[in-house]
Formats: C-alpha cells, structure tokens, sequence
C-alpha cells in the first residue's frame, strides 16, 4: 500500500499557512481545524516548513506570550522531511519513527499534494493487520 492510496481515502485536504502568518493565527487554526500541525508552503505551494503543536509550546515556553506575534517562519522546522505517493506505508512508518515526528507531507515535483499522520499509517495497519487475520482464521477453519 502507498501514501497515494492513504490519501485518496482520507482526502487531500491540507490546511497550510504562508510564513507570514503569525504564530497566534497559527495556533487558532490548529485549534479551530482540531488538528496538530500546520504545512507551511510558499507562493506556489512549494514545503517550507511545517509547525506543530509541539513547536508553539515549545516557544511560548522559551519566549513568553510575545512571541505569538511572530512570523511562523521565526518557528516553524524548516527541514522537512517529504514523501512522495509511491512511498509506502511501512517506509513511511518507518522514517516517522526514526525521525520522532508524526506529521509527513506528500509532495509531486515539490508541490504539497497532502499530509499523513502517524495515526492514519497506524489505523491503515491495524486494519490490514484484522484483514490478515480474517483471512487465515477462514483457511485454517476450512482445512
């Protein structure tokens, strides 16, 4: 299974911020969008970074409050790591493991084409994991 099929189950739907974009603005919408991390892409929606809960926490805690008034850019981990649709599942696993992040974009000749989460690799091998088994407990009943 590849990340092209992931998304075209859960959608392609990514919400993206400019780097302009305060990190206040940023966080209201990771909290309006229930969602935990924002793509940042340029003028033609090329990665240029991705922001997370994580790294609003992280410099609030570091700067106080004043710095929800900065440019996400000031923020934000500027070395993305990227998939592409043929990636699959287990090596997109993988590298998300390796690399303690839960939040992967998947991107076509450098534009942003969607984002995988750790959890909709994990709820995609779960249910492969019971299709697995379904089918061998069929086999080994009928033998």
């Amino acid at each position: 299974m590849t990340l092209a099929l992931i998304l075209q189950a859960k959608g392609r739907d990514v919400v993206t911020a400019s780097p302009h974009q305060t990190l206040r603005e940023t966080a209201e919408t990771l909290d309006r969008r229930n969602i935990g991390a924002i793509i940042v892409v340029d003028a033609e929606e090329k990665v240029c970074g991705i922001v997370s809960e994580r790294d609003i926490i992280r410099a609030v805690a570091r700067n106080k409050l004043t710095v929800l008034d900065d440019p996400v850019s000031d923020h934000m981990t500027s070395r993305v790591e990227t998939a592409t649709e043929e990636t699959s599942v287990l090596e997109a696993m993988e590298r998300m493991t390796a690399g303690r992040f839960r939040h992967l974009p998947v991107t076509k000749g450098n534009r942003l084409k969607g984002v995988v989460s750790i959890g909709d690799l994990v709820k995609y091998r779960i249910s492969e994991m019971e299709h697995e088994n379904k089918a061998m407990l069929e086999y080994i009943t009928t033998v």
